[in-house]
C-alpha cells in the first residue's frame, strides 16, 4: 500500500551506506557505459570499412594508469541493466504522524497508542537538548513524527517563533539539535477615523485585534477609550508584521503611533534599551505612561461617579461617594493602578472585600466589593502597575457587580477621573541621544504617510 509522502521528507538524509552504494553504481555507469560506447563506435567503423572476413574476437585490453579498461559488448548490456536497476531504486517512504498535545497527554502514552518504539523514546529523552522538551510537554505543543513501521526516523517540534527542536536517526543512534526558524519583519502603516469606537474603526482599517489592543494600551494613560472618545478622532500607526518562509505569521510590536483626540495630539515612539526592556516615549523623550492608570478594570460603564452629595442606593440617604464605581461582570480582573505596596487586605464595613495600596508621593488607592483576592497579594507584598490583585464582585453594600475605586492624596479623596496624575520617569539620560537619533527617521516616515491620507478632520469638542 502506498503511504502518503510527508512534507518533512525534504529534510530526511539517507544513511551513509546508501549514499556509498549509489556512488559506486554511478562510477560503474560512467566506466561501463560512457567509455565503451566510444569503443563500440570505433568497432562499427572498422567493421563497415574492412573486408568482410571473419574477425577474431577482440580481447580485453589492459588499461594504462590513466585509461579505463575496455569492456566487451556482451558485458556492457549487463552493466547497463545493473546501473538502470540501481538508478531506478525509489527513495524510502515513511509514515508520518502529528501529535497535538492535549491536557493529560504523555509522550509514552502517545507512543503506545501509535505502536511506536518505546526504546526509541527512552533514547531520545536521554539527549541533553531534548530532555526538557519531552519531560515538560504542555497542551498546545505539536510534535511531527516520521517513522518506519514504528521505528523513529525523525521528530520535529517548534519551540517558539524562531527555533525548533529537531531529532534525527543516525547510524550511531539519535542526534538532537535546536534549529533556527528565520523570520522576516515587515513594516506596515495604517490610518483610521473613529465614528463609534476604536475597535470598529480598527477593524475597518484592516487592523488585527492585537494591534487595536496595543493602541489602546499605549494611550490608556491619556485617553479613556470608553468616555473620552469623540466622533472624528483619528490615529496613525506603524507596526511590525512577522513573516516566515514567505507567509504571514502574526503582528508584532507597534513602532510609532499618533492619536488625535478632541483637539489634542499624542505621539508615542517605541524604544528598547540595552536590557531588552521596551517602552513608549514622546518625541521629547518623556514617558507616554503615567504613574497611575485612570481605570484599573476593564469596565462596561461608570455606574456611579465621584459625588460628595450622592444619595446612597441602599441606605437611601445622602452619603458622599468618594470614589468611582466601574460596572463590570463578576470575576473581571482588577489591576493595580500603580506600583506600590499592599497595606490592607481584608473586609471593611460597607466595602466588602477590599485591598489598599500605598504608592510614592503619599498616594493610596482603594479597591472594594471584590469577589476574591489574588492569593499572592498579601499585606506587605509589592505589586507593579497593571498586575492583577483581585476580581470584581458585589461584596459589602453593593447592588450589582462593580469595582469601587478611590484615589487619595495626603489622605484626602480626589476624583480618580480628573485628578492630575504624576508622570512616569522620562527616558534614562544614558539613552536620550540614541533615542533622539532613532526617533527622527521614524517620525519622518510617519509624516510622509500622513501626507498621503485623508486631510485632518474637524473635532467635535462637545
Amino acid at each position: 500500500m502506498h503511504r502518503p509522502v510527508s512534507p518533512l521528507l525534504h529534510d530526511y538524509k539517507p544513511s551513509a551506506s546508501n549514499q556509498r552504494k549509489k556512488s559506486k553504481a554511478l562510477q560503474w555507469f560512467a566506466v561501463g557505459l560512457g567509455l565503451p560506447l566510444v569503443a563500440v563506435a570505433l568497432i562499427n567503423t572498422l567493421h563497415n570499412t574492412a573486408p568482410r572476413e571473419p574477425q577474431p574476437r577482440l580481447p580485453i585490453i589492459s588499461a594504462s594508469v590513466n585509461e579505463p579498461p575496455i569492456v566487451p559488448l556482451a558485458d556492457q548490456a549487463i552493466l547497463l541493466q545493473e546501473a538502470a536497476a540501481l538508478l531506478a531504486e525509489p527513495a524510502p517512504e515513511f509514515d508520518n504522524l502529528v501529535f497535538n498535545i492535549a491536557s493529560g497527554d504523555t509522550m509514552e502514552e502517545l507512543f503506545r497508542q501509535n505502536n511506536l518504539n518505546l526504546g526509541n523514546l527512552m533514547s531520545i529523552v536521554e539527549l541533553d537538548v531534548a530532555r526538557d522538551r519531552f519531560r515538560r510537554i504542555k497542551p498546545g505543543d505539536v510534535f511531527e513524527v516520521t517513522h518506519d513501521h514504528g521505528e523513529i526516523i525523525r521528530l520535529y517540534s517548534e519551540l517558539d517563533l524562531t527555533s525548533a527542536l529537531q531529532i534525527e536517526r543516525q547510524d550511531s543512534g539519535f542526534a538532537a539539535e535546536i534549529v533556527e526558524r528565520p523570520i522576516e519583519i515587515r513594516k506596515r502603516m495604517a490610518f483610521g477615523i473613529i465614528n463609534t469606537s476604536l475597535f470598529e474603526s480598527g477593524a475597518a482599517a484592516g487592523l488585527s485585534d492585537k494591534v487595536i489592543m496595543n493602541i489602546a494600551g499605549i494611550f490608556a494613560w491619556d485617553v479613556d477609550f470608553v468616555l473620552d472618545i469623540r466622533e472624528g478622532d483619528n490615529y496613525y500607526v506603524q507596526y511590525e508584521e512577522i513573516w516566515q518562509e514567505g507567509k504571514y505569521v502574526t503582528d508584532g510590536e507597534i513602532i510609532v503611533a499618533e492619536f488625535n483626540n478632541n483637539g489634542r495630539t499624542i505621539q508615542a515612539i517605541r524604544f528598547t534599551d540595552d536590557h531588552e526592556r521596551s517602552a513608549y516615549f514622546t518625541p521629547a523623550g518623556d514617558s507616554i505612561r503615567k504613574a497611575f492608570i485612570r481605570a484599573p478594570v476593564d469596565f462596561t460603564r461608570i455606574s456611579s461617579s465621584f459625588n460628595p452629595r450622592r444619595k446612597h442606593p441602599i441606605l437611601n440617604r445622602i452619603r458622599a461617594h468618594r470614589g468611582v464605581d466601574y460596572a463590570a461582570p463578576s470575576g473581571t480582573p482588577i489591576i493595580a493602578a500603580g506600583d506600590g505596596k499592599v497595606i490592607f487586605r481584608g473586609t471593611k464595613p460597607g466595602y466588602g472585600k477590599t485591598v489598599i495600596l500605598q504608592h510614592g508621593g503619599n498616594i493610596t488607592t482603594l479597591y472594594a466589593h471584590m469577589s476574591s483576592y489574588l492569593l499572592k497579594v498579601r499585606v506587605g507584598s509589592r505589586v507593579q502597575q497593571g498586575q492583577t490583585i483581585g476580581f470584581v464582585g458585589r461584596t459589602g453594600l453593593a447592588t450589582a457587580s462593580h469595582l469601587h475605586y478611590e484615589y487619595r492624596l495626603n489622605g484626602v479623596h480626589r476624583n480618580p477621573r480628573t485628578v492630575n496624575l504624576p508622570d512616569a520617569e522620562p527616558i534614562d539620560e544614558q539613552y536620550r541621544e540614541r533615542f533622539m537619533a532613532a526617533a527622527e527617521p521614524i517620525l519622518k516616515e510617519l509624516e510622509q504617510f500622513k501626507s498621503t491620507q485623508a486631510p485632518s478632520v474637524a473635532y467635535n469638542s462637545q
